[in-house]
């Protein structure tokens, strides 16, 4: 529930009772601009070029499910928002807060960069006529939790200014459920469903249907479908309500009588305004439920979610009986097993908050919707809203993979099938039909998390099968280039390539193909020609949001080669030292619009950017390859304490589908993992003490000489670690000592130690590769 008194959630809603994490979470972090301390010591020196807006929202969701719910205002990212389309500094308000036309499905979590979002089968109630649909009401009294949101429109009645409706959503897998309660009687209250709008109310933001359809079944029935993006998305609605009448409606005219409409073509300019509506007498106090089943493969497979996401059928009527408060609470029994999937121990209410919401963030995309692929016959699982492999691939696919690995093999399988029918396995994809639209963040970024399922040897993955797509990827435009001359811009694909082929030559390697191992591990050598021998970074290119710096210090899984490349140990910990700020003075943040001379400047620090832009995510660990992994401590800190913050501000930047989230969980742990190489670094954990579930049973890590940290404090280092009693001479495990369960103790201290001088992590190279 949000903790922020301003919007009053005390004693307004009823809550669902869950123990553990779930009662920690607040859904509201990241809704808002970054309102965080100003900050102190290293993380002053952090310069941050992306949006300074988390762009989540506080809607119903289900973890991993296909459906989300939420209020509507049509601000950019995700329609809950009052924010205009924002790509760098602090983002500009389109109008005053909290006013909403209704509650719409299917919202991104955290993403950027993309206008038309989905927002579909936007849902009103109201107490006007059906000229005033879209128009905006205030909201007051707002809260939420994992899997339910509530809040009161007030106003409705332009006659009665104290009038009010309470709306409640709440989701399941592939489903949604609404609830609303009129405040106070009117004899012509009614529910609008309006089928034809989608997107945002920004420019270049709506969503136009190529073809729609929706016809009333039978009293309080209904059913329909429309195009959007070349996705058919079908609903079956059912709303109990006595005594109202349904009607179909366009252009906001009733349609008496009339019981179907279809659109066989649509254009923007010939759209008009159609939907569904029940309108009645309403008494105070009166509550009516709307309940809708989502497929992407027709009506009847709409209508089999709905009934199974809602408990079945009532043998004596025929019909769901009313279902939201069951509704709601499964959802949030299942969001309090997943988020019990990793327990802290923290005496920090802050901690605990952040903690918490960040895995509930990181556990709501991708959707994963088993059989409901629309655009290849089978019955297979189906994945969409990955809203980017670029921001998810070195955080967020590693922690399903490690508490979840039933649903990671699940996703590996969804994006061989898309690569199968589609010709490449994405970089993004979502719920539209088209071209990779997200090929120039970066290349073949799915091989790793699929490298990471092979060496963990999880079942249910056909690898012979999986190899020939993981080839077959390499054949879209930067790859072939890449296999040619060695080499391709922008010159970070050609780091994400060389990874690939190394990651390929892994699986190559499982199955027993090792002279096509060893032409793939030779191919992942090309990574040394991307760098400028005379600079330690990588050569002069175009970028994708960000500057060589920032690309310079990923993880590459030849480490060792890396750091000889830069001059050796001295001079690429220089190097690092002078991207993390060490030394540096204070910056300043961009503000609102900021200008291009202004983002220049910034970029010119050639500065570390603070978990602002996902390339940097793994920087930090890079000082465990020169023997220094004090320096990550210092960094990881200075990132808890600075850059995560309870309230809407929260977060320092986009969450980018869990992505940054993820991270926050990782450090939290102490953990780190490196994509590709079923591996994680060690670190100073964040709390006293963690458990993960994982199939073995429990992975505990324990601390002695921990204090919690505080902004501005002394640091605290690693001073020798323990797995399961044996002394550790390495500041790594592999990813197989987690999932069967055990124990990693870690003593801390205020002073760096030898720890992790000398014994370096793992660089891999040709032979080792396939060896």
């Amino acid at each position: 529930m949000h903790r922020d008194a301003s919007i009053g959630h005390a004693g307004a809603w009823p809550r669902a009772e869950q123990a553990g994490n779930y009662s920690w979470v607040d859904p509201f972090i990241g809704t808002a601009a970054t309102d965080l301390p100003d900050p102190v010591g290293l993380a002053a020196t952090w310069w941050w070029p992306k949006p300074q807006v988390g762009n989540t929202h506080p809607g119903a969701t289900y973890p991993l499910g296909m459906v989300s719910a939420c209020a509507y205002s049509g601000g950019y990212p995700t329609g809950y928002s009052n924010y205009a389309l924002n790509t760098e500094g602090v983002p500009v308000r389109l109008g005053p807060a909290g006013q909403i036309s209704g509650f719409t499905h299917f919202q991104q979590s955290g993403t950027g960069a993309i206008r038309k979002y989905y927002n579909y089968f936007r849902v009103t109630p109201m107490v006007q006529p059906l000229d005033a649909l879209g128009d905006s009401w205030r909201m007051v009294d707002e809260a939420a939790q994992p899997g339910w949101y509530g809040t009161r429109l007030t106003g409705v009645d332009p006659d009665d200014p104290g009038s009010m409706i309470d709306c409640e959503l709440t989701v399941g897998p592939k489903s949604a459920v609404h609830r609303y309660t009129f405040g106070q009687a009117h004899r012509d209250a009614r529910v609008v469903i309006d089928f034809s709008h989608g997107g945002l109310e920004i420019p270049h933001g709506e969503t136009v249907p190529l073809r729609a359809h929706l016809e009333i079944v039978s009293p309080n029935v209904a059913q329909g479908e429309v195009v959007v993006e070349g996705v058919p998305l079908s609903v079956h609605i059912e709303c109990d309500v006595p005594g109202w009448r349904q009607t179909l409606w366009y252009d906001q005219r009733l349609m008496q009588g009339g019981t179907r409409l279809d659109f066989d073509y649509i254009r923007a300019t010939t759209l008009r305004s159609f939907g569904l509506m029940w309108r009645g007498p309403a008494v105070p106090g009166q509550q009516i439920e709307v309940r809708i089943g989502f497929s992407l493969r027709g009506v009847e497979q709409a209508r089999a979610s709905l009934y199974r996401d809602c408990g079945g059928v009532d043998e004596l009527t025929g019909t769901i009986p009313p279902s939201f408060d069951a509704r709601r609470t499964e959802t949030a029994r299942s969001w309090s097993d997943h988020l019990d999937l990793i327990e802290i121990d923290s005496d920090d209410a802050g901690v605990r908050t952040i903690f918490s919401t960040a895995l509930y963030h990181s556990l709501i995309k991708p959707c994963m919707a088993l059989n409901e692929s629309p655009l290849w016959p089978m019955n297979s699982p189906f994945a969409f809203d990955l809203s980017t492999m670029w921001d998810i691939y070195r955080t967020q696919l590693p922690l399903l993979t490690t508490v979840l690995p039933e649903r990671a093999v699940e996703l590996g399988i969804a994006l061989l099938h898309i690569c199968e029918n589609e010709g490449n396995l994405p970089i993004g994809y979502r719920m539209a039909k088209g071209a990779d639209r997200f090929a120039r963040q970066g290349s073949a970024l799915a091989h790793p998390f699929l490298a990471d399922l092979c060496q963990l040897g999880l079942s249910g993955v056909d690898w012979d099968w999986a190899l020939c797509f993981m080839d077959a990827d390499f054949r879209r435009s930067y790859g072939e280039e890449y296999m040619t001359r060695g080499l391709t811009h922008p010159i970070s694909h050609t780091l994400d390539l060389a990874h690939a082929f190394h990651c390929t030559a892994i699986v190559a390697e499982y199955v027993g193909d090792h002279a096509g191992a060893a032409r793939y591990a030779e191919l992942a050598q090309n990574w040394r020609n991307a760098f400028d021998p005379e600079t330690g970074l990588l050569r002069d290119s175009t970028y994708y949001e960000g500057g060589k710096w920032n690309y310079s210090f990923r993880l590459v899984h030849d480490m060792a080669s890396r750091i000889e490349l830069s001059g050796g140990d001295e001079a690429y910990t220089a190097l690092l030292d002078a991207f993390f700020g060490y030394g540096a003075e204070p910056v300043t943040q961009p503000g609102q619009q900021p200008g291009i001379e202004e983002m220049a400047a910034g970029y010119a620090l050639n500065r570390f950017e603070g978990l602002n832009n996902e390339p940097d995510l793994d920087a930090p660990w890079a000082y465990h390859y020169t023997g220094r992994p004090d320096r990550t401590a210092e960094i990881i800190q200075s990132a808890w304490l600075n850059q995560f913050g309870t309230g809407a501000g929260g977060l320092p930047g986009n969450d980018d589908s869990g992505g940054l989230s993820s991270w926050y969980v990782w450090a939290t742990l102490g953990l780190f993992p490196v994509t590709g190489q079923s591996r994680f670094l060690i670190n100073t954990p964040n709390v006293r003490a963690a458990r993960l579930r994982v199939p073995g049973g429990l992975f505990e890590i324990t601390t002695q000489g921990f204090r919690t940290p505080s902004r501005g404090g002394p640091y605290q280092y690693v001073q020798e670690a323990w797995l399961d009693g044996q002394l550790l001479q390495q500041t790594w495990i592999d990813a197989a000592d987690v999932r069967r369960g055990g124990r990693l103790d870690i003593e801390l201290g205020p002073e760096p130690s030898e720890w992790g001088r000398h014994n370096r992590p793992p660089s891999i190279g040709f032979h080792s590769a396939v060896g």
